[in-house]
């Protein structure tokens, strides 16, 4: 569940902008989501191979070249299809939540 679930919060994060991984692990780290680098590139490279993402190369001022991951069209379409799947399961499991005030 935690692998699918990264999915959607790095198509998330990306679907605002491109991004480099550590500024991709700042924004998990913040929201609580504790991912470390060796977690992140092989899922990165997984989603890239997926045809979900891109990537491009940017000089950097501070060291070598950094690797932006960005969405392409098909990544923005399984972003949209991700929210939905997980809309659903957010009801599904607020309804388990909720007491049944039926009784037989």
């Amino acid at each position: 569940m935690r692998k699918g679930v990264l999915e959607f919060c790095i198509l998330s994060i990306l679907s605002n902008d491109d991004a480099y991984v550590s500024d991709i692990i700042k924004r998990l780290k913040d929201a609580q989501l504790i991912v470390v680098e060796g977690t992140l590139y092989p899922l990165l490279n997984r989603l890239k191979n997926a045809g979900l993402l891109n990537y491009r190369w940017e000089e950097s001022s501070s060291g070598p070249p950094r690797k932006y991951y960005g969405l392409t069209e098909q990544g923005t379409l399984a972003l949209m299809e991700l929210s939905a799947s997980w809309t659903s399961l957010v009801n599904a499991v607020s309804q388990l939540q909720t007491p049944n005030t039926q009784k037989s």
